[in-house]
């Protein structure tokens, strides 16, 4: 497949010359249009992003403001949708990529990344000072940037205010506990009305599930991505996974989004479960289903501090790119506050947007920014190389535990498992 990309590429390469040629132009793939003075030159940006809808369309926003800017430049939003990485590694094997990317899958994709410590460190437009810090280490490989913040979520528990008004139970407080998180479950449940505490997603995405495993002590795997065993099967981890697979067994949570079964966050706007937890994403949708939404922090474990983990949208730009210092640019502007404040899928990178629009003071917004502050630990995934093998046995002991099965004994075996990739 990657050789017949390439013939095709080759050949449109030729005809792009050949006509130029004809032409008399002297230009290039990137040169449009000739008036009597001379050439008139428009470089084409692409853009690759995963979005759809209403992101989408603010992207292409974005993007028609960034051509306004800097006249002669077309940018072409690239809309990959669920195809994302298929059609992003498909145009790195074709040395034939987007300029510019929204990014994540750093040790996948890194190589055929452009380093940005250069462009960061020297640029004084990036105001780099002005991101939160721990944004960073998401987008580097080793001591090497290759992603420049664009947005992000941290994970909160959402709760009915409605419901726990029903109910007579007080709104859960940050500072809260597991253990209290559990109390509110039971006391919300009533079976009666197919009404849950809790939801418990059927198939988990183990990303998510590290802030609740580091909450408990433990992690995945070692600091240094070396080890499994201990980490990934440690009493800790087991703990923390297996709170939710109890609460499924004693009727205080329902299983959302498995087979035949509808997600949790329609669930959550239906009425039918008293708290759920996620990103920011549902919250707008949340507020449109007319819910009475509250947020709150994670829940604690006794003694121990809570942790929350980020998920992250960053800008990198390609190696192969012919026009990197154009791509820069496209990457400041994204990043700038005015298109930032355009933006509403995620939430702002930058502390002076935070403080403008104040969303460290607004009560649904601030407990993310507070989970932020708790987000230091390094994903699994950014440790070694080869964790996309190892997560295949962690996911599928995870989705035993939410339908019965022992967190240790399907740990332990997982681990078992996974040792061969690691060597």
């Amino acid at each position: 497949m990657k050789k017949r990309i390439s013939l095709i590429v080759l050949a449109t390469t030729v005809m792009v010359s050949v006509l130029s040629a004809c032409g008399g132009s002297g230009g290039n793939a990137e040169t449009s249009g000739q008036g009597e003075g001379g050439s008139k030159q428009t470089k084409t940006l692409r853009f690759a992003t995963w979005d759809t809808g209403d992101a989408l369309k603010i992207e292409q926003d974005i993007a028609k403001k960034f051509e306004a800017a800097h006249p002669g430049t077309k940018v072409q939003v690239e809309a990959y949708a669920d195809g994302f990485d298929q059609k992003l590694a498909a145009g790195f094997g074709a040395a034939n990529p987007p300029d510019v990317m929204y990014m994540w899958d750093f040790p996948t994709y890194h190589q055929s990344l452009e380093p940005l410590d250069g462009y960061a460190d020297k640029d004084p437009d990036l105001n780099i000072d002005d991101f939160y810090k721990g944004l960073f280490n998401y987008g580097k490989i080793g001591d090497t940037l290759y992603g420049i913040p664009a947005g992000f979520t941290t994970r909160v528990v959402y709760y009915n205010k409605k419901l726990f008004d029903e109910a007579g139970v007080p709104y859960p407080k940050d500072g809260w506990t597991w253990a209290e998180f559990q109390d509110i479950a039971r006391k919300l449940t009533d079976k009666s009305k197919k009404q849950y505490g809790f939801g418990v997603r059927a198939e988990n995405d183990t990303y998510d599930l590290q802030g609740f495993v580091w909450s408990n002590g433990s992690s995945f795997i070692s600091p240094d991505g070396k080890a499994i065993d201990g980490y990934m099967n440690s009493k800790e981890t087991a703990e923390a996974i297996q709170m939710f697979g109890d609460m499924v067994k004693n009727g205080s949570a329902v299983l959302t989004g498995g087979k035949g079964q509808q997600s949790g966050d329609d669930i959550f706007k239906a009425g039918k479960i008293a708290m759920w937890e996620s990103g920011i994403w549902p919250l707008e949708s949340f507020k449109q289903a007319g819910v009475d939404v509250g947020t709150v922090e994670m829940p604690a474990f006794p003694g121990k501090p809570v942790k929350g983990v980020l998920a992250e949208s960053a800008l990198s730009i390609a190696k192969d790119s012919k026009q990197k210092d154009l791509a820069w640019e496209f990457v400041k502007f994204y990043v700038s506050n005015d298109s930032i404040k355009m933006r509403v899928a995620d939430l702002p990178v930058r502390q002076s947007v935070v403080t403008e629009l104040k969303k460290d003071q607004d009560p649904l917004y601030k407990p993310f920014y507070a989970m932020l502050e708790r987000s230091s630990d390094t994903p699994a995934f950014l440790l070694n190389p080869k964790w996309n093998e190892v997560n295949r046995q962690l996911s599928a002991a995870v989705e035993a535990v939410m339908h019965g099965a022992s967190a240790q004994e399907v740990l332990n075996q997982a681990v078992k498992d996974s040792e061969r990739y690691l060597k």
